[in-house]
Formats: structure tokens, sequence, C-alpha cells
């Protein structure tokens, strides 16, 4: 686990992390063959890219405020499988769960950072980023229900 110094190497990690995943997701729209996980991965793409231009403005001093809600995990990223996102063939069910796996990351880095700090304002931005990883990988999880589990 990484250790910072300052609320400023948070921020600058946290920043080259989204910038990261909107590349990810950039790609993985370019890879895939459904048109509407083309639109959803790319919208994803915008979405970390919103939260780059979010950190950003907190480094320059903008104020945050972080809900106290909590988003609901339905756990089906927790049950599948890993699947390479090198691969130039991937299904629209293994798209899901790479975004899913991805997605379950973030949020248990953010939230071990938050635990591990004694600065509440670093916490506060950690909070805000595990909570935003959340609502992405809930997005997946219920569009895998929709699309993959209720085929089957």
């Amino acid at each position: 686990m990484q250790n910072f110094k300052s609320v400023l190497e948070i921020l600058d990690f946290a920043i080259k992390d989204e910038q990261r995943a909107a590349k990810l997701y950039a790609n993985l729209a370019k890879r895939s063959r459904s048109k509407e996980m083309q639109k959803i991965f790319k919208q994803f793409s915008n979405e970390e890219l919103g939260h780059k231009k979010k950190l950003e403005r907190i480094k320059t001093g903008e104020k945050i405020v972080v809900s106290d809600n909590k988003v609901q995990d339905l756990k089906i990223g927790d049950y599948l499988v890993e699947v390479s996102s090198s691969r130039d063939d991937l299904s629209y069910q293994e798209s899901l769960i790479i975004a899913m796996k991805e997605e379950k990351a973030a949020f248990k880095l953010y939230s071990d950072l938050a635990a591990r700090t004694d600065d509440a304002g670093a916490r506060e931005i950690f909070l805000m980023l595990a909570q935003e990883e959340a609502k992405h990988k809930l997005r997946f999880e219920i569009e895998y229900d929709e699309q993959i589990l209720r085929e089957h």
C-alpha cells in the first residue's frame, strides 16, 4: 500500500488513477463488438475524466461534499472469474466482468486509504472517491444481472 506524505500526493495519485481508468474504458469501448457496450464504456470513460476534473478542482481548493448514503453492492462481481482485458475478442459478459472488477478494486483502494489516514480532509476525499467507484460497480452489476444472468 502506498504511503502519502500530503493531501496533494493523494490527489495526484487519484488523478492519475482516474486517467488510467478513463483510458481503460475508452480502450474497451473501441474493442467492444456491441454498439451498446461501446456507448456504455465511452460514458464511463467520460465519467472517470469527470472524476479527474473534480479532483483537480479539489486540488485548487474547491470544497467537496461527501454523501452519507451508502451505495448498494449486489456482490455479483465478487463471484466471477478474472478476465484478461488485453484480448481483442471480449464478449459483452467479459467486458462487464472487467468493469466490475476494476470498480471493485478502486473502491477497495480508496476505502483502505480512507481507513489508514489521520487527515480528515484526505479521508473525505477517499470516501468520496470510494462512493463514486461503488456507484459504477453497481451500474455494471445491474447491467450484468439484467443482460447476462436473466438470459440463463
